[in-house]
C-alpha cells in the first residue's frame, strides 16, 4: 500500500527510495492495493502544476504510469468505512484502502499518523527508505515499464 507522498517523493527525484519503491512495484515484486478514490487522489495531487514541473515530465506521463498502477494493483472495494481515524481526511482514504485490501503494510513518510491505527489491525507503517535495496534487479527507469512488453 502506497501512500501519495511516496509517489509524489518518486515522481519527483530519480534518486530517492520512493523512485525504487515505486519502481518495484510497476515491476511486480510486491503487490499494490488500490481503490478507486486513492487513484483519483494519487491524480490530483500528481498532477498539480508544482509536481509537474518539479519531476519534469508530463500530466499524460503521470497518466501512464497511474494507469500501469490501476492495471497490477489489486482493486479494493469498501466492506467498511474507517473515517474519520486520522488527523488529515486524504490519509483516510489510504488507510481504508490498506484495511479493506487486508494490506501488510503501508509505505509512507507519515509513520506519526498511521501507526496508531494501522498498528491495531496488524498493518506494518514502513517508511520507503527501510525497503530500499530489498529488490535485486529494477528497471532504471519508469519510462522502462511502460513500453510495450516491459512490464512482465
Amino acid at each position: 500500500m502506497l501512500d501519495t507522498g511516496v509517489l509524489v517523493a518518486a515522481m519527483r527525484s530519480e534518486t530517492d527510495a520512493s523512485r525504487e519503491v515505486l519502481l518495484a512495484a510497476l515491476a511486480q515484486h510486491f503487490e499494490v492495493l488500490i481503490s478507486v478514490p486513492l487513484i483519483l487522489e494519487y491524480e490530483a495531487v500528481l498532477k498539480r502544476p508544482e509536481h509537474l514541473k518539479a519531476s519534469r515530465i508530463s500530466a499524460e506521463d503521470v497518466g501512464d504510469v497511474l494507469d500501469v498502477l490501476s492495471l497490477l494493483g489489486k482493486r479494493v472495494t469498501f466492506a467498511f468505512r474507517w473515517r474519520p481515524a486520522l488527523p488529515d481526511p486524504n490519509d483516510d482514504m489510504v488507510l481504508e484502502t490498506a484495511l479493506n485490501g487486508n494490506a501488510d503494510a503501508i509505505v509512507t513518510f507519515n509513520e506519526r499518523h498511521f501507526n496508531p491505527v494501522a498498528g491495531r489491525f496488524g498493518c506494518q507503517v514502513i517508511p520507503p527508505e527501510k525497503l530500499s535495496g530489498c529488490w535485486e534487479t529494477i528497471p532504471m527507469t519508469i519510462s522502462n515499464l511502460l513500453e510495450p512488453g516491459s512490464a512482465s
